[in-house]
């Protein structure tokens, strides 16, 4: 467990993390700030949670420059980035007895959200609407498992359209360092996990 925490209320006064109103190029719409996620309430509110660790911002820049590069007039939408351990815990409490506690970090061991080192993100089109991934953001099912794509193509659960644009957004984000897992399209960290859960700040 990472020796540093900091209450999640003292973040715009640490110089570890930047606020993504200070990212240029992306679009911001925190699901867990909305009751569009997988408990269907907002989870944030009163808190700011529209931070990343100074590192992550850094990454996320790159993603953005590489993207007006390569990405054909597409935009990053950002899902989630900074989620306090409180609200980690809150999710954890809501999966218990459910099928979905293997989607979500339990506490203790601390989500990378919860370091900032983390990010929910997916792609916007030139119309401004968001790229069909196949899945939405938080449907946690095997449809929307990176691992599981060849499978789900070929048995027609996705089409090649929805492989493509995830392919784009893992592409961009991987250039710019950030690493996908296998069980969600949406969701990248920056940095190892276990160095970040052992040197990083956690936010409470």
């Amino acid at each position: 467990m990472s020796p540093n925490t900091l209450n999640s209320e003292a973040v715009p006064g640490s110089a570890e993390f930047r606020h993504l109103d200070s990212i240029a190029g992306i679009l911001v719409e925190l699901r867990y700030a909305t009751p569009a996620n997988f408990v269907g309430r907002d989870l944030y509110s009163p808190l700011d949670c529209a931070w990343l660790h100074r590192e992550a911002a850094a990454a996320l820049e790159r993603a953005v420059a590489d993207l007006a590069a390569n990405g054909a007039g597409h935009r990053l939408l950002v899902l989630d980035a900074l989620r306090p351990q409180r609200v980690q815990q809150q999710l954890w409490d809501a999966v218990q007895d459910s099928p979905l506690l293997a989607y979500v970090a339990e506490p203790g061991r601390g989500s990378i959200h919860s370091f900032g080192m983390a990010l929910d993100v997916t792609l916007v089109g030139t119309d401004g609407c968001e790229l069909d991934m196949g899945s939405a953001f938080d449907d946690l099912s095997e449809r929307s498992h990176p691992a599981l794509e060849a499978q789900m193509l070929a048995s027609g659960e996705l089409d090649i359209e929805h492989v493509r644009n995830r392919r784009l957004l893992r592409d961009t984000l991987g250039r710019a360092g950030w690493l996908g897992i296998d069980s969600e399209w949406w969701h990248f960290d920056c940095g190892d996990r276990a160095l970040v859960r052992q040197g990083y700040t956690r936010v409470l």
